[in-house]
């Protein structure tokens, strides 16, 4: 095996502990959380990331054993409906039942998570020059991605609902 996949099962393998530490960390504060719409976010997004897992399994599987990038593995995982399970849960939540600090800090460490996670997926993706591995790469960061702002969008809640409700609706003071 040469250097080059060498170095591809390496950051496959730190994508893959990546992977389930997150995952683990989102199922803790589920598990923990009392508030519904952190619940279902922090499950929402283990489930995206053990379908990162998942494919990333399966590519380093294939390339540890043909020491290439397999053409035939479909390179896809599943779209994911973080940006949704906002969106859904506003309707039904109380504002009066805030996030406790726990949940707070929690989220702002999933922003980082997903935010490393991005920038590891984009680095990976200018790295190699096989286009089916670049089509990956990209999809994954796009989907780290839509994961940080979707906390980012429920940090803001967690942290005034009455003002996410305002900005959603598009309120302004125009003086008039």
């Amino acid at each position: 095996m040469d250097d080059k996949t060498q170095e591809r099962i390496k950051a496959l393998e730190t994508a893959l502990n990546n992977e389930q530490r997150e995952k683990e960390f989102y199922l803790k504060h589920a598990r923990r959380t009392s508030n519904a719409l952190g619940k279902a976010m922090f499950e929402t997004i283990a489930a995206d990331e053990d379908e990162h897992y998942q494919r990333l399994l399966e590519l380093h599987k294939t390339l540890e054993k043909e020491g290439k990038w397999p053409e035939t593995l479909p390179i896809t995982v599943k779209n994911t409906q973080v940006k949704d399970v906002l969106k859904k849960l506003v309707e039904s939540i109380d504002t009066g039942s805030n996030a406790d600090t726990t949940d707070m800090e929690a989220v702002e460490i999933a922003i980082d998570f997903e935010t490393k996670g991005e920038a590891f997926y984009n680095k990976l993706e200018k790295l190699t020059e096989n286009t089916q591995e670049k089509q990956f790469f990209k999809l994954l960061a796009s989907m780290e991605r839509e994961h940080r702002l979707s906390l980012r969008d429920t940090y803001e809640f967690f942290r005034d609902p009455e003002g996410w409700y305002r900005m959603q609706e598009g309120h302004t003071l125009d003086g008039a």
